[in-house]
């Protein structure tokens, strides 16, 4: 089966996790990370018409500078692209991708790292590259908002007008979500004279702001909870309704699992359901979602593949104080104790190579419990 493109993007995110340690020079950061990222964007690295190495920028020979690659259209520049070691900070190099944009024809630069991609264009004034990226998109944090507005980048969807109106409109939503996060963090004066004003009838003096900017900084940050929680509970409510549906198609069809169901006494609890639904999060690079089931027995919480007893790809005890993940090689299980459930990202290796091995090995018999 085919990757889309935030497979791939989370699979050379996946790369650059592993590799990064090994990396330590500018070419070899180019080798490792650009180049892949370039090819996930649909360009032929190794075909000079479509991905230009050491562009030489044509504002005159006195003025003539090299940059890393030019993705190229029609024999002219579309997109630059100036590259840096992941080790680097960015920031730094910014006048230096400016300076390459103005000498090119090219409506887009990126600088990157190989990490971190800052995707520029000239909205403010022609020919002149904003002070400001209106893409910033970490490989090491993919969000699939951010990655479905790169992926406008690919050349099966280049369209220049279609990325410069959304240019425009990203570069505000930034704004606006940089400075409310800033106000999440810190509130502002005027930030809390605004919520004073609705709600308090009194004078806005300098004790009532100083009493409301904790109040202010409570209230959003519970807002925000509620609403993590909600979307939480609304995931796990739809999946205990799957299960739920899978149960009962089950009883219909074997007669046995009806009664093995109307005896039990087991609970599953929403940390069991919220642990299965961040080892779906996890499996989902490695295999389509909807191959991963749970069942819940008296002494475990297991993961499974296609539903099935003999493909365990993991159990989990999260009933007692202490909680444990069994990850199994050869039959023979091995417990793990972790601290929490977001420990569980950290098993990512040990779960991938649960269902390599279940994918190869031929099918047992199922077991009994």
């Amino acid at each position: 089966m085919s990757m889309d493109f935030i497979d791939k993007i989370k699979s050379l995110s996946d790369r650059v996790e592993k590799l990064k340690g090994q990396i330590q020079t500018e070419e070899a950061t180019k080798n490792a990370f650009i180049m892949p990222f370039i090819q996930i964007l649909g360009y032929d690295v190794f075909n000079p018409t479509e991905v230009v190495p050491e562009f030489v920028t044509d504002f005159g020979a006195a003025n003539s500078e090299k940059v890393d690659y030019a993705i190229m259209k029609d024999g002219q520049p579309i997109i630059i692209i100036e590259c840096k070691w992941h080790g680097e900070k960015l920031e730094k190099h910014y006048t230096q991708i400016h300076k390459y944009f103005h000498l090119t024809k090219a409506r887009f630069a990126i600088l990157t790292n190989g990490i971190e991609y800052n995707f520029y264009t000239d909205l403010e004034n022609a020919n002149k590259m904003d002070e400001k990226p209106f893409i910033s998109f970490d490989l090491t944090n993919v969000k699939e908002q951010i990655a479905n507005e790169v992926k406008k980048f690919h050349k099966s969807y280049f369209n220049i007008e279609t990325i410069i109106n959304t240019a425009s409109e990203l570069k505000y939503t930034n704004a606006i979500k940089t400075i409310l996060t800033d106000e999440i963090k810190s509130p502002s004066d005027n930030f809390v004279k605004f919520f004073v004003s609705q709600v308090y009838q009194g004078r806005a003096t300098v004790s009532v702001l100083e009493q409301f900017t904790g109040i202010v900084h409570k209230s959003v940050n519970q807002l925000i909870n509620d609403m993590i929680n909600d979307r939480l509970q609304s995931a796990l409510d739809q999946n205990t309704k799957n299960n739920a549906q899978t149960s009962v198609t089950q009883e219909t069809e074997n007669p046995e699992n009806k009664e093995q169901t109307k005896d039990s006494k087991i609970i599953t609890t929403n940390e069991e359901l919220e642990s299965f639904l961040i080892i779906k999060s996890i499996l989902r690079k490695k295999i389509d979602v909807e191959r991963i089931f749970y069942r819940d027995f008296q002494n475990f919480f297991s993961i499974l593949l296609d539903d099935s007893i003999r493909q365990t790809v993991c159990r989990l005890y999260l009933d007692n104080n202490k909680k444990l993940i069994g990850l199994f090689e050869n039959k023979k299980e091995t417990k793990i104790e972790f601290a929490s459930l977001n420990d569980l990202y950290k098993f990512e290796d040990h779960l991938f190579k649960a269902v390599d091995n279940l994918l190869t090995k031929p099918e047992q018999p199922e077991e009994k419990y």
